[in-house]
């Protein structure tokens, strides 16, 4: 015990530190002034290289090697897990290449944030080909010998495959283009929520909605970014959305979203606190809490009610007449080319699209100088739409800037991990209704702080949502549930 006792301080060491680095980037994307961008880069640069020589130091190894896990508790075994993984994955990339990473990286964030403003992807390109091609060293040095998407992804699903998640796209694409098509040909269109809308009032009530999902204001914060994020874990977990004058629904569910994966965070057990287990276990597993709190439960004729009454009370009469139109207009399908702002039909489109699109540059089938033609072509090919400017293609997204390759599926596998625990969460819980209908979204996320969030890093992703629903994951409680909802608003 004595060497697992040593090995769990030194741990703790190294996540105080990783949440340093976490706080630095929230800064960067909030507050940080926009000069001091390349210091920071060299900044990111260093604590990575810390962090780097910290988990791949050989006396990590030589604990590991003189713990006897037959001796330890759950909590202790996944603990051992966790550490092994992540030490046997950084002893695979050379300190030099995770330190350029790091710094190249955090420049691209600023480079691509000012080519986005300016729908330049010829300024952003040389830059996304530095990343690409660390990305695909750091999956050569990882996949020993096997599939270097698959090495990526194993960073925010660990044990998922390209192959697998193939599958599951496979499964989900045919039904969802026949509901997206049969409800934008529906006789029956919902109507709009128009109007303008005062940015400060939305933040107000953005709050008001954060809270209302559980998200502790004493521990965290909220404000404003250019893409909405979550950062954070433990104590200090903080959130970010965005406002529109003209479409305050996206504030509001980018910060339900966000909320939801705050509230993951925030409900882990305290006992976990800077240890492995003290953070969510999958990006998977993230996405389903924040996707069932934005859509299941935040787009809810329940719950959609009670905001049109609260919407009303800040802002005035709205341009819908009533609560029920009210939901139409939230739920309401659109061919919209932004991804965060996709309605449920559609947004796993959007996903398909990058996911195919990231494992053909880190296979080396598709380079970057032909990214902007192959996504205009694609998303013309799926939507039926022609991509304006860059901005609202594939400069839309800030992944791959920051060198998230593997990350986009884990949206799409977040969805179906929500169908699954919404489905089980229906059937327990007969008067959710009368909750979400009074604004007391706390209440079922309450259940899924039980049932998913409590655990953290205990368990392996599927595992989570398999003893939260007592089921195995499936893509159709997902499918079931979209294709009952739309049809009742359009009527179909």
């Amino acid at each position: 015990m004595a060497a697992y006792d040593e090995l769990i301080a030194y741990e703790r060491d190294t996540q105080a530190l990783a949440q340093v680095a976490g706080r630095l980037g929230w800064d960067q994307e909030t507050v940080m002034p926009r000069g001091a961008a390349p210091q920071r880069a060299e900044e990111m640069g260093a604590i990575e290289h810390v962090l780097h020589g910290r988990r791949s130091d050989p006396k990590v190894g030589d604990w590991l090697a003189k713990v006897e896990e037959a001796a330890l508790d759950d909590v202790g075994r996944a603990n051992i897990r966790h550490i092994r993984r992540a030490y046997e994955r950084m002893n695979k990339v050379p300190v030099a290449l995770a330190g350029e990473l790091a710094r190249a990286t955090s420049v691209a964030q600023g480079d691509w944030a000012q080519a986005r403003a300016a729908d330049d992807f010829a300024s952003f390109r040389p830059v996304l080909e530095n990343i690409v091609k660390l990305k695909r060293e750091e999956a050569a040095a990882l996949s020993d010998g096997g599939d270097l998407y698959d090495a990526l992804l194993d960073d925010y699903e660990p044990n998922a495959t390209g192959t697998e998640l193939q599958a599951m796209f496979d499964a989900l694409r045919p039904r969802l283009v026949a509901l997206r098509d049969a409800t934008m040909g529906a006789a029956h269109q919902p109507l709009t929520v128009t109007g303008d809308f005062d940015e400060r009032k939305q933040m107000k009530l953005a709050r008001e909605l954060a809270r209302a999902f559980g998200y502790d204001m004493s521990q965290g914060r909220l404000d404003k970014a250019v893409h909405p994020f979550s950062s954070g874990s433990g104590l200090d977990v903080r959130i970010t959305t965005r406002t529109s004058a003209s479409d305050p629904f996206n504030c509001f569910y980018s910060t339900i979203h966000e909320a939801g994966h705050a509230c993951y965070e925030q409900g882990i057990d305290r006992a976990y606190l800077l240890t492995p287990l003290g953070q969510g276990v999958s990006m998977g597993v993230h996405e389903s809490q924040s996707r069932i709190y934005e859509n299941q439960l935040g787009r809810s004729r329940a719950f959609t009610g009670w905001l049109h009454d609260r919407m009303a009370e800040e802002f005035g009469d709205l341009s819908v007449p009533d609560r029920d139109a009210f939901y139409g207009a939230v739920n309401k399908l659109h061919p919209g080319f932004i991804r965060t702002e996709a309605d449920e039909v559609q947004y796993n489109l959007h996903v398909m699209l990058r996911f195919d699109l990231e494992r053909q540059m880190i296979a080396g089938d598709l380079a970057v100088a032909d990214l902007e033609e192959a996504w205009n072509d694609r998303f013309r090919a799926d939507f039926g739409v022609s991509v304006d400017r860059a901005s609202n293609g594939c400069l839309q997204d800030v992944h791959w800037s920051v060198g998230l390759f593997g990350y986009f599926p884990t949206y799409s596998l977040g969805n179906v991990y929500a169908g699954c625990l919404n489905e089980a969460l229906q059937a327990e819980m007969p008067d959710l209704a009368d909750h979400l209908a009074r604004g007391e979204a706390a209440t079922p996320t309450a259940w899924l702080r039980d049932k998913v969030q409590v655990h953290g890093g205990l368990y392996e992703p599927k595992e989570v949502i398999e003893r939260a629903t007592g089921k195995a994951v499936s893509v159709e409680p997902l499918l079931s549930y979209l294709e009952a909802k739309f049809g009742e608003i359009y009527r179909l």
